[in-house]
C-alpha cells in the first residue's frame, strides 16, 4: 500500500523504512512535540520528547495549537496571490483547499505541518535549525495508517492508544536529524 509517495511507488510494510535524510544514530532531542488532530480539531495524540519548559496544561496547549493552525491556514488562503476566490477570513477550509503553509521558524523552535487528504493534521515541533520535515511527517502519517487506522479495535476520532504505534513512532523520532 502506498501513501504520499509522489511519482515513485513506496511499499509500506509492517515497519516502514525511514525516509532518506534521517540519521541512523541516536540523535534524540531534535523532535520536541508531536500533535495529531482530526478534521474536527480533536487532539488524537499529543507526545513530548524534549520540552524543557511547560507553561500550559496539555488541554490548553492543544486548543492553542489548533487555533494557530486554523488561523494560519485561513490567513495563507486569504493572502494567496494565485486564487481569485479568496473566501472569508476565519471560514474553515476543506483539506487541500486554498493555499497552505508547511512550516515556520522562530528563534526557539520550528513548526512543521502536514494535512492528509482525510483531514488528519500532523504538527511536529523541532529545533529551529532542522531541515524540512515534510517527508518525516509523511512517514509518521504512514505509521498512523499502518498501526492505528488499520487496527480493527481503533474507534475513529478517539485518542490513539496503540503500543505498536507508540513504539514505532518513538523509534523513528530518534532517527530524525
Amino acid at each position: 500500500m502506498q501513501f504520499f509517495s509522489g511519482s515513485s511507488a513506496v511499499d509500506i510494510s509492517p515497519s516502514p523504512p525511514a525516509p532518506p535524510g534521517t540519521a541512523t544514530a541516536l540523535s534524540g532531542n531534535n523532535a520536541n512535540v508531536l500533535y495529531i488532530f482530526n478534521r474536527s480539531g480533536v487532539c488524537l495524540l499529543y507526545r513530548e520528547w524534549h520540552r524543557p519548559l511547560r507553561t500550559l496544561d496539555a488541554n490548553q496547549d492543544q486548543k492553542l495549537m489548533f487555533g494557530l493552525l486554523f488561523s494560519l491556514r485561513s490567513f495563507t488562503a486569504k493572502m494567496d496571490p494565485t486564487s481569485v476566490d479568496k473566501g472569508n477570513l476565519g471560514v474553515p477550509l476543506l483539506p487541500g483547499q486554498g493555499c497552505s503553509f508547511y512550516s515556520f521558524r522562530t528563534n526557539t523552535y520550528k513548526l512543521s505541518f502536514m494535512e492528509s487528504p482525510s483531514g488528519i493534521k500532523l504538527i511536529l515541533i523541532t529545533q529551529p535549525k532542522t531541515s524540512d520535515h515534510q517527508e518525516s511527517l509523511k512517514h509518521i502519517y504512514n505509521l498512523y495508517v499502518e498501526y492505528v487506522v488499520k487496527n480493527p479495535l481503533y474507534v475513529p476520532g478517539s485518542p490513539i492508544k496503540s503500543e505498536l504505534f507508540d513504539t514505532n513512532l518513538d523509534q523513528y523520532v530518534k532517527t530524525l536529524i
